[in-house]
């Protein structure tokens, strides 16, 4: 099998804003043709694997959920060379043995937003990508096997849904995501699961349980102080994590064993010749290897 360089995208969602272990760290403005990111890369090298850092809420946590550009975020990271992608994300638990501090390595999701845009696809140049299976497991395995060395708690499998916010559940709703089989709830992984698949990068979760929802009778509704005194261990528990996975990951890789980095060739249905030319230009960072050719 082909092995290839890999350059390692990290997205820190709530109290991951930075990773101090990058050597030669610098700061790269990236513009897209779908707005601005999140922020500036932070781009350096950790282990001797090149690293692409993005705070998905901004510096100084200024960007709600719901008024994240996603789509700008998932083009700014594949037009800097990103290979692979590993999401940081706080969240709630649906479970009893899922408590806070545990790190989940969700492999399925379930997305209740409404208000967002999923797709880098639309007018002019449609395509559509399976999103049965929307985590890597190579980078699932990699996860999970540095949680295990690093003694950071942690769970393989579960599913994630996801919600527009910013208000917490309601007991009601709460309620009903446990009855659906759901394991913890976040505001962030979708659409960004979704447009990972589209630009054909492999992508996993470390959802990283800060509260138990509002379902808990002895815990009570969501307090933001009970969380961020939770999210600060996860927070330095993420950063170990981070450096330990680039390193255990390597600077080559193989394909994702779905088939990630080729999705597109079965997804697109708009021929050619019925392309609209600017949705071609706007594509050009995330789906450029199939429309060259």
């Amino acid at each position: 099998m082909t092995r290839t360089p890999r350059k390692l995208g990290v997205i820190g969602g709530s109290g991951v804003y930075r990773i101090d272990a990058l050597q030669d760290a610098r700061r790269v403005e990236v513009e897209t043709p779908w707005g601005r990111p999140s922020d500036s890369l932070l781009q350096g090298r950790i282990a001797g694997v090149d690293v692409v850092f993005l705070a998905r809420h901004g510096a100084g946590h200024a960007i709600a959920p719901g008024d994240i550009n996603y789509r700008a975020n998932i083009d700014a990271l594949k037009r800097s060379g990103v290979t692979d992608i590993i999401s940081l994300s706080a969240c709630g638990s649906f479970r009893e043995a899922l408590p806070p501090g545990m790190f989940v390595l969700v492999d399925q999701f379930i997305d209740r937003t409404t208000t967002r845009e999923k797709s880098f696809f639309g007018r002019g140049l449609v395509a559509h990508v399976s999103m049965a299976h929307p985590v890597c497991p190579a980078l699932g395995d990699a996860l999970e096997a540095s949680c295990r060395d690093l003694a950071i708690p942690c769970h393989r499998g579960g599913t994630y849904i996801a919600i527009d916010g910013p208000q917490f559940s309601s007991l009601a709703e709460s309620n009903l995501y446990r009855s659906w089989g759901c394991d913890v709830i976040g505001m962030t992984n979708m659409p960004e699961a979704k447009l990972a698949r589209e630009a054909e990068l492999p992508y996993a979760t470390a959802a990283m349980v800060t509260d138990y929802d509002c379902w808990h009778e002895e815990e009570g509704p969501v307090e933001v102080s009970r969380v961020l005194e939770v999210m600060a261990a996860n927070s330095a528990n993420a950063a170990r994590l981070v450096v330990d996975v680039a390193g255990r990951l390597g600077p080559a890789r193989e394909p994702s064993p779905l088939g990630v980095e080729t999705v597109l060739d079965y997804a697109v249905i708009t021929p050619p010749e019925s392309r609209d030319p600017s949705m071609v230009d706007k594509l050009s960072a995330v789906a450029g290897r199939l429309l060259k050719s």
